[in-house]
């Protein structure tokens, strides 16, 4: 399946979930897209907006429950990964079809980087912002500020995306396509920013325990 016949199957089941249950539909799409990160947001939401445009929906019944879905997912996530253990999951992770090792790499390496401020950031980056639940919960981040920063982080996402498809109209799935640069965008400043931690360290090997001297 191409990645453009895989968003088209993915708007077709998003549609019947709002025709059928309405704006929770909606949430329902995003609470399962935290938990199967192959299912795009960046088609669920703008056809989301699209679809309160249209008069079908009620625009901040759908920030709403898209808010909430989120949070449902990724507090299932966060769950799994405190209840399994970083091992145990990595091996069902790898045997997932179509969910990638690496992926859950980069979100532990996102967390274990920026701390619980990763989670309110990583809501809004593509690939991290579905799996950065599982390092959260794997490292026991209290469950308080991890629902805050979910919520605030989801929020601003799930607004952007549902906005962009309101105002665009039928002309949503531009979104889908920005947001794939985006994305682009974001791995490449990872990579530089990795390869000059690398460099700085590697220049000045005695620097931190320098540091912890003084």
């Amino acid at each position: 399946m191409t990645t453009q016949s895989f968003a088209t199957t993915v708007a077709d089941w998003a549609v019947g979930l709002m025709e059928t249950l309405g704006a929770p539909g909606a949430g329902v799409a995003i609470a399962l897209e935290n938990l199967f990160p192959p299912l795009p947001s960046e088609v669920i939401l703008p056809l989301a907006g699209f679809t309160a445009a249209q008069g079908t929906l009620v625009l901040w019944q759908v920030l709403v429950w898209t808010t909430a879905g989120s949070v449902v997912g990724a507090v299932l996530l966060y769950g799994l990964g405190a209840w399994l253990g970083r091992d145990r999951l990595r091996n069902i992770v790898d045997r997932m079809p179509l969910v990638k090792l690496e992926d859950v790499d980069k979100a532990e390496t996102w967390f274990n980087r920026h701390g619980d401020w990763a989670v309110l950031i990583g809501r809004v980056i593509p690939i991290v912002r579905s799996l950065i639940s599982i390092p959260a919960g794997v490292e026991r981040m209290p469950l308080t500020r991890f629902l805050l920063f979910t919520t605030l982080g989801s929020g601003v996402w799930n607004t952007l995306l549902v906005g962009a498809g309101y105002l665009l109209g039928d002309q949503w799935h531009i979104v889908e396509e920005s947001v794939g640069v985006f994305q682009k965008v974001v791995i490449v400043v990872a990579v530089l920013l990795i390869v000059w931690w690398l460099v700085k360290t590697l220049r000045n090997p005695d620097r931190p325990r320098h540091a912890r001297q003084r």
